[in-house]
C-alpha cells in the first residue's frame, strides 16, 4: 500500500487577481506533489480560497455586488489561473463551502466551551489588507508590520483566544523537532521575536463588519479570518470536534507539509499550532515559508504598475517556461528576482539552447546517419563512462534535494545532465564519426546513449515541466521512466525510431520584440484602466441651485470629524440607526435614517463627516445631537462621507 503523503498551500486570499508571485506558491507545491507521486507516494494536493473578511466586503460594496457574488468571480478566475498553470491539485476548497462553515462554527463552540476562548473588548491598531491587529510597539514606521500599509485604530467587543496557555508547551515542540519550521532563519524569527516575548491572547471574533462565518451562539460577530482560514486544512478531510473524524482525515493527516509564502509563517507557525494543541490534534510535520517573487528589486504592486500575471506570461513565453522560470529562479531561502529580460535570458540560455537544441540535434543526427533508427551497438570509449554515470547518479542527487525541499537545486541537478549530454556531443564529435564507415558502429552507440540519457533526464523532469517531458518521450519514442527503472541505463528499445522532423521545444527569443510586446500590454491595460475609472455620463446627478450664501453663512456652520464607537437600531423605526460619536473628548448620540443601507455593526469604528451645531432633535422618541453627513443619489441609495485620511475624531472640517 502506497503511503500517503498530504501537502498543502495557503489559500489564495481572494480580494483580486494573484500576481506572478502569489501563483508561484501553487507550482511550487504542484512539483512536490508531482516529483511524491513519482516516488509512489499516496498524495493529497490541497489549495484554494479564503473568503471571508472585512477587505472582502468593503471591496464587493466598492464593485456595488454582494462578497458572495464578489468572491464568486475572484475564486473561479484563480482556479482558472492554477489550471493554466499545469497544477495537479486534488482538492480546491473555498472557505465559503457550506461543510467548512458549519466545521469551524463547531471548532469556536469546542475552545469556548473549554476555556480557551472568552469574550473581552478589544482597542487597538488595526489593518485592515492583512486583518491583524497589532500594538505600537509592533509597528514598523508606524505602519503594518507585515504589509507596510497605514493602521487604523479600532475598538469592538471580540473573543480571545488564551494564546499564552500553550506557548511553552509549543516552544517545546519547536525545540523537539528542528525541522517543523524551515528555513532556519524562519524559525529563528519566531522563537525570537515571538515566542520569547510572550504571547498576547489572540482576538478571534469581529463585530465591525459582518462578511464572516457568525458565531452561531453569539450571532453579532463573526469568526476572525485567521481561526477560519487556518481550519481549511482539515475541514476538508471531514475532521469532527468529537473524535469521529472520517476517513480522509484519518488517512493522511497530519499534513507532511504546509507550503506557504514567508509573511504568514508566523500565523502557521503559532497560531495554528496552538489552535491544533487545544482540538488535541496532532501538528503538522513542516510548515516551510518560501520566499518572495519580486519584480527587479521590490514587491510587486499595482499601485507601482509592476505587476506580473501567470497568464500574461503564459500568452509570451508558453506554460512550462513560466514553470521553469518561477521554480528554478526562485532560491531556497532568500527571495527571487523577476524581470522580463532575465525571462528570455533564461528561456534562450536553458531551454533553448541546453535542453531545446540538445533533443533537436539528437534526433536530427539519427535521422540524418541511421534514417531515425536508434541501436546500441556496444563500442564504447571512455566518455561513455563518465556520461552514464551522470545520467544515473542524477536520480539520487534530485531526490536528496527534494526531500530538503529544495526545488530549484532539483531542477538544475536534471539541467546538470542535459549539459552532460552537450559535452558528450562535443566530446564524441559524431559530425566526425560519420566520416569513417569504419566508425559506423560507434556513432550508433553515440546517439544511443544520447536518446537514453534524454530520457532519464526527461523523466526526472516530468513533475517539473510535464508538458515538455511529454514532448520528448514523443519525439524520441520512449517512455517516462519510473524510478526503479531509473537505476537501469540502456532501457531505451533498440532499433526504435525517433521522429523524422524534430518539433522546436523552445524558441530563441529576441529581447527587444519581447518588450515592446510587454510595453504594449501595459498600455493595453492602462487604457483600459482609465476607461473603467471614467464615470459614464448617466451617472452625473444634477440639482437645482440653492439659493447663494456668504463665507459668513458657512461659517456658523461646524463641521466635524467624529468616529462612531457603538450603534444599535432604533427599536420603534424601521429605518433609524442611533449611534454613540466620539467627537474630540466628548460623545454624542445621533440617529440617523440610514439602516436600509449600514447594519449597525458596519457602523462602528468609522470616521464619519459630523455637522455638531445642529439643534438637537428626538425621532422616534431618541434624541438626536448632530447629523452625520451622507451623500444622497436621486433613487434614495446613500454612503457615508468619511474621510479620504485618517484623521483624528475630533477634526474640524473646514
Amino acid at each position: 500500500m502506497s503511503k500517503p503523503y498530504y501537502l498543502t498551500t495557503a489559500i489564495a486570499y481572494t480580494s483580486g487577481k494573484p500576481h506572478i508571485g502569489n501563483t508561484y506558491e501553487v507550482v511550487l507545491a504542484d512539483a512536490i506533489a508531482r516529483f511524491k507521486r513519482k516516488e509512489g507516494y499516496d498524495v493529497r494536493f490541497q489549495t484554494g480560497t479564503d473568503e471571508h473578511g472585512q477587505k472582502i466586503e468593503l471591496k464587493a460594496r466598492e464593485a456595488g455586488v454582494t462578497p458572495k457574488e464578489f468572491v464568486d468571480d475572484v475564486a473561479g478566475e484563480i482556479r482558472n489561473i492554477w489550471d493554466l498553470m499545469n497544477t495537479s491539485y486534488d482538492k480546491f476548497v473555498r472557505t465559503t463551502d457550506d461543510y467548512h462553515e458549519e466545521t469551524v462554527q463547531k471548532i469556536f463552540k469546542k475552545l469556548y466551551d473549554q476555556g480557551d476562548i472568552y469574550k473581552g473588548y478589544y482597542e487597538g491598531l488595526y489593518c485592515t489588507p492583512c486583518e491583524s491587529f497589532f500594538t505600537e510597539s509592533q509597528l514598523v514606521d508606524g505602519k503594518c508590520p507585515d504589509c507596510g500599509r497605514p493602521v487604523g485604530h479600532a475598538k469592538e467587543e471580540a473573543y480571545f483566544f488564551k494564546m499564552s496557555k500553550y506557548a511553552d508547551r509549543l516552544m517545546k515542540y519547536i525545540e523537539d523537532h528542528p525541522e517543523f519550521i524551515q528555513p532556519e532563519s524562519r524559525k529563528n524569527e519566531m522563537v525570537n521575536n515571538f515566542l520569547k516575548p510572550g504571547l498576547q491572547d489572540l482576538c478571534v471574533s469581529r463585530t465591525s463588519f459582518s462578511w464572516g462565518i457568525p458565531v452561531d451562539f453569539d450571532p453579532k460577530h463573526v469568526i476572525y479570518v485567521w481561526l477560519d482560514a487556518l481550519s481549511n486544512y482539515i475541514t476538508t478531510m471531514g475532521f469532527d470536534v468529537d473524535g469521529n473524524h472520517g476517513d480522509l482525515f484519518k488517512k493522511y493527516w497530519p499534513a507532511d507539509v504546509h507550503i506557504i509564502g514567508k509573511d504568514i509563517v508566523r500565523f502557521h507557525t503559532i497560531y495554528w499550532p496552538i489552535f491544533l494543541m487545544a482540538l488535541g490534534v496532532p501538528l503538522p510535520k513542516k510548515v516551510f515559508g518560501h520566499p518572495w517573487l519580486l519584480v527587479g528589486s521590490g514587491k510587486m504592486s499595482k499601485s507601482k504598475g509592476n505587476v506580473i500575471y501567470a497568464d500574461d506570461l503564459v500568452d509570451l513565453f508558453g506554460v512550462d517556461a513560466v514553470r521553469y522560470f518561477v521554480l528554478h529562479e526562485m532560491p531556497y531561502e532568500n527571495d527571487g528576482v523577476i524581470t522580463w529580460e532575465l525571462l528570455v535570458e533564461r528561456i534562450n540560455s536553458d531551454l533553448a539552447n541546453t535542453l531545446g537544441n540538445l533533443v533537436n540535434r539528437t534526433i536530427s543526427m539519427s535521422n540524418k546517419y541511421f534514417g531515425g533508427t536508434v541501436a546500441d551497438c556496444g563500442v564504447t570509449d571512455g566518455y561513455d563512462k563518465e556520461l552514464i554515470d551522470t545520467a544515473l547518479d542524477t536520480k539520487t542527487h534530485v531526490i536528496r534535494k527534494m526531500d530538503q525541499l529544495r526545488v530549484a537545486d532539483a531542477m538544475t541537478e536534471i539541467f546538470n545532465l542535459f549539459k552532460r549530454c552537450n559535452k558528450y556531443i562535443d566530446e564524441t564529435t559524431p559530425w566526425l564519426l560519420a566520416k569513417d564507415p569504419s566508425k559506423k558502429d560507434r556513432l550508433s552507440t553515440v546517439l544511443y546513449n544520447l536518446v537514453e540519457s534524454i530520457t532519464i533526464g526527461a523523466s526526472l523532469l516530468v513533475p517539473f515541466m510535464p508538458e515538455t517531458a511529454e514532448k520528448i518521450f514523443a519525439q524520441l519514442n520512449s517512455r517516462e521512466r519510473t524510478m526503479d527503472e531509473l537505476e537501469v541505463f540502456g532501457l531505451y528499445e533498440n532499433e526504435s525510431k525517433v521522429v523524422e522532423k524534430p518539433e522546436i521545444l523552445f524558441a530563441r527569443l529576441d529581447v527587444k520584440e519581447v518588450l515592446e510586446k510587454v510595453d504594449a500590454m501595459y498600455a493595453a491595460r492602462q487604457s483600459a484602466n482609465e476607461a473603467e475609472e471614467e464615470e459614464p455620463e448617466e451617472d452625473l446627478v444634477d440639482l437645482e441651485a440653492k439659493p447663494e450664501i456668504s463665507i459668513d453663512d458657512f461659517d456658523q456652520l461646524q463641521l466635524r470629524v467624529g468616529q462612531i464607537i457603538s450603534c444599535e437600531a432604533v427599536k420603534k423605526s424601521k429605518k433609524l440607526l442611533c449611534s454613540q460619536v466620539k467627537i474630540g473628548k466628548e460623545t454624542r448620540q445621533i440617529v440617523s435614517g440610514i439602516k436600509k443601507y449600514y447594519t449597525p455593526e458596519e457602523m462602528v469604528g468609522k470616521k464619519v463627516m459630523v455637522l455638531t451645531n445642529l439643534k438637537p432633535a428626538t425621532l422616534a422618541g431618541v434624541r438626536s445631537e448632530g447629523m452625520i453627513l451622507c451623500a444622497v443619489k436621486p433613487d434614495g441609495e446613500l454612503c457615508l462621507m468619511t474621510p479620504e485620511k485618517d484623521m483624528p475624531a475630533g477634526t474640524e472640517i473646514s
